[in-house]
């Protein structure tokens, strides 16, 4: 299994980026594809972005395309997520995950170890 701890979080006004960095351990980090995902109050986990195992594909949701970008650095063990054009819809806790299960990239269900979390904030 991999650990992986989100930081990066915290408050931005509308219109504002913030650069979210999730930090893996373990040898299998650089064998699984990564994913985002946010966590609104009251809201169930939706996906937000995801990244293949060399990098070399990404996947969005519509809501963040264009906007967002997800990014890994397999030899310093983390993946990113970059986020511009920030919008108060954009407030949720976002969780770092790692796709070590058969399914699609954007289905919680395929992510089998996550992160703690991190707060994101965005205000109008």
């Amino acid at each position: 299994q991999v650990q992986l701890v989100e930081s990066g979080g915290g408050l931005v006004q509308a219109g504002g980026s913030l650069r979210l960095s999730c930090a893996a351990s373990g040898r299998t980090f650089s064998s699984t594809a990564m994913g985002w995902f946010r966590q609104a109050p009251e809201k169930e986990r939706e996906f937000a972005a995801a990244i293949s195992l060399s990098g070399a594909s990404t996947y969005y949701a519509d809501s963040v395309k264009g906007r967002f970008t997800i990014s890994r650095d397999n030899a310093k063990n983390t993946v990113y997520l970059q986020m511009n054009s920030l919008k108060p819809e954009d407030t949720a806790v976002y969780y770092c995950a790692a796709k070590n299960h058969i399914g699609s990239y954007y289905r919680v269900g395929a992510y089998g170890d996550w992160g703690q979390g991190t707060q994101v904030t965005v205000s109008s």
